[in-house]
């Protein structure tokens, strides 16, 4: 069965990949091992264009997959579900962008992986930016996924969050992430920024 067994979308989403990405793909799917995966992706140059692209070849897959003619067939089934587990094994793997992060998320919780959507979690804290968890923040609805995210914000340092503080788009969660490590986690440095911020409010700064 080929590419091309697999729909439309999914046909066109993968010819326009790049090479480089194609025989990453299909040096993992070659491998055949649970944990292979991200060992494999590692020997090819990974980069944000990659990124973009498993992330639509997944989305186009998972789509695929849906599809009521699809489940009639068990085999090509099973076939697009693997590829599918292929494409976020190795974003999970490598990426440290929010909108995928969102996508891993959203489609480990239809599951209701926990286990799973625990380890994925465990991404942000070694890998993403303060400013890629807020995005997440902002652009997620579901509750789950921004509580992820804000319990990360809350284990930084103090230190990572001020940028955010500058910025209007995650000022507010800055300082909620900022409140929670006051009053739960009764951080001095965290009480202290936030006391600023409030005599700035008042005097107009």
């Amino acid at each position: 069965m080929t590419i091309k067994d697999f729909g439309a979308r999914v046909t066109s989403v993968w010819e326009g990949l790049r090479p480089m990405t194609k025989k990453m793909l299909v040096g993992v799917l070659q491998e055949k091992s649970g944990s292979s995966p991200a060992v494999q992706a590692q020997k090819f140059s990974y980069d944000a264009h990659a990124d973009w692209e498993l992330s639509r070849l997944l989305a186009a897959l998972d789509e695929q997959a849906r599809d009521a003619e699809e489940k009639k067939d068990a085999e090509k089934l099973a076939e697009i579900k693997q590829i599918a587990e292929i494409c976020a094994t190795v974003l999970q793997a490598q990426t440290a962008s929010a909108e995928v992060f969102i996508q891993l998320a959203e489609r480990i919780i239809l599951h209701n992986d926990f286990n799973a959507l625990d380890r994925l979690a465990d991404v942000l804290a070694e890998r993403f930016s303060a400013g890629e968890i807020a995005e997440i923040i902002r652009q997620s609805d579901l509750a789950q996924i921004r509580a992820i995210a804000y319990e990360t914000l809350t284990i930084m340092p103090v230190v990572f969050l001020l940028p955010l503080l500058d910025d209007t788009l995650y000022f507010e969660i800055a300082r909620n992430a900022l409140e929670q490590q006051a009053f739960e986690f009764d951080n001095e440095d965290a009480q202290q920024i936030l006391e600023q911020i409030e005599f700035d409010e008042i005097n107009g700064g």
